[in-house]
């Protein structure tokens, strides 16, 4: 499974992990990956798809009545 939406096309990214080691110094010891909310989506037409919540979010708030 592919770790991006598929509507916005939201990827990962890298961070710094910042280390406080006194009142106002922080130690950048080492990267890692955040990666998106994705959840699984059926759309209108009966595909389902990986989304992200910001993107079922707004879907949901646009439905059409």
């Amino acid at each position: 499974m592919s770790k991006e939406c598929t509507i916005c096309g939201k990827r990962g990214k890298i961070v710094w992990r910042r280390v406080r080691l006194r009142a106002t110094k922080y130690n950048p010891t080492c990267k890692r990956k955040q990666n998106p909310n994705l959840q699984s989506l059926t759309l209108p037409s009966g595909e389902k798809t990986k989304a992200c919540a910001k993107c079922i979010k707004t879907l949901a708030k646009n439905k059409i009545k």
